[in-house]
């Protein structure tokens, strides 16, 4: 690459590095700065903000949107030409710390402003596309999920930040993290989260005596516990011992890990437990365990649980933590809803 263009008003902001909460005498590192001082001579980085975080009928347009303005247009049109003559776009999108906070809800969660305007219009230049995203909290970009090849959620980073997103974008970091949240795809699923009760997050029926056609869209955008990599993972060799065991005892579980792909790498092993049959309604599955580890390429590491009591135990309906004999499925994923393997055991009095 000979021309890199970084756009967006998030590429340059600041304000959700520094907080009247905090020190603010800090050196901060925006976006566009980590880009720069890693491409270095390498290549030439332009940049054009082609809008503000919000436009000028914020956050009135969330609900009745309105036409780009002469000037809104003249902006975008600027980043379109310059990104006709770069290589790749590298676009910063998302929320400012005005947007995004204490006491400081919104009527919408998509991009705000004309930042969708601006990424469609990018889309259409063809050219290839990354979106970092800086934000609070999270966003229902369904129409960027579908289009744009590559994001990179990098919430509000601190004051390193740009150049932490610099190493990664260019891959001298290959990320690991997991959403601690589930992203959905519009406000009408809200409250999406984990854990979830049985079928509490169902659609209906699209056929049947009482189906009459799927009239919603469900499902979650990205699950909790969702990531990816710059490396693949395989599991294997599951093991859970005992399989009975009295309702006071330990459980075993033990899962190889190994990198399958041609680069060092991050996994987050999650292990997720379900009830099978209980006294009162318990979550569909809960996490009860999670590691981090690191891995070469080629390299396999084991990877060990130890389910307590307390990990199993249930609320009953006379309000004692109990742990009732019965059976759990006991599953281990690298999400909620990417599960690997699977595997049963049974408590008895």
């Amino acid at each position: 690459m000979k021309r890199i263009l970084v756009t967006g008003p998030l590429a340059t902001d600041t304000t959700a590095s520094v907080s009247r909460y905090g020190p603010q005498n800090l050196k901060i590192i925006n976006v566009l700065e980590g880009i720069k001082s890693y491409v270095g001579a390498l290549a030439q980085v332009d940049f054009a903000k082609g809008c503000q975080v919000v436009d000028a009928n914020w956050p009135e347009s969330e609900i009745i949107p309105t036409s780009l303005t002469l000037s809104e247009q003249n902006s975008i049109n600027e980043v379109v030409e310059k990104a006709k003559l770069s290589d790749v776009v590298i676009a910063v999108l998302g929320e400012d710390e005005r947007r995004c906070g204490e006491s400081r809800s919104r009527t919408g969660l998509g991009l705000p402003g004309r930042q969708l305007q601006l990424l469609q219009a990018l889309k259409e230049t063809g050219k290839p596309i990354v979106l970092v995203l800086i934000n609070g909290r999270p966003l229902t970009i369904n129409r960027e999920n579908r289009f744009i090849p590559a994001i990179l959620e990098a919430w509000f980073p601190n004051t390193q930040g740009g150049r932490a997103i610099a190493e990664t974008l260019f891959g001298d970091y290959n990320p690991g993290g997991k959403l601690p949240v589930t992203f959905p795809k519009s406000l009408g699923q809200i409250e999406l989260n984990f854990p979830f009760k049985p079928a509490s997050h169902a659609g209906q029926p699209g056929d049947g005596p009482n189906g009459y056609g799927n009239t919603a869209v469900n499902s979650a955008l990205y699950p909790f516990g969702f990531g990816l990599s710059y490396t693949t993972f395989e599991f294997k060799n599951f093991l859970v011992e005992p399989l009975i065991q009295g309702n006071q005892g330990d459980i075993h579980v033990s899962v190889d890990v190994a990198n399958t792909g041609s680069r060092k790498g991050d996994e987050i092993v999650q292990l997720y437990i379900k009830d099978l049959v209980s006294s009162v309604i318990t979550y569909d599955s809960q996490l009860r365990g999670f590691e981090r580890i690191k891995l070469n390429a080629g390299e396999t590491k084991t990877v060990k649980f130890t389910l307590k009591p307390d990990d199993l135990e249930l609320l009953d309906k006379d309000m004692h933590w109990v742990v009732e004999p019965g059976k759990f499925e006991v599953m281990i994923g690298s999400s909620s809803e990417n599960i690997k393997l699977r595997n049963e055991f049974e408590l008895v009095k």
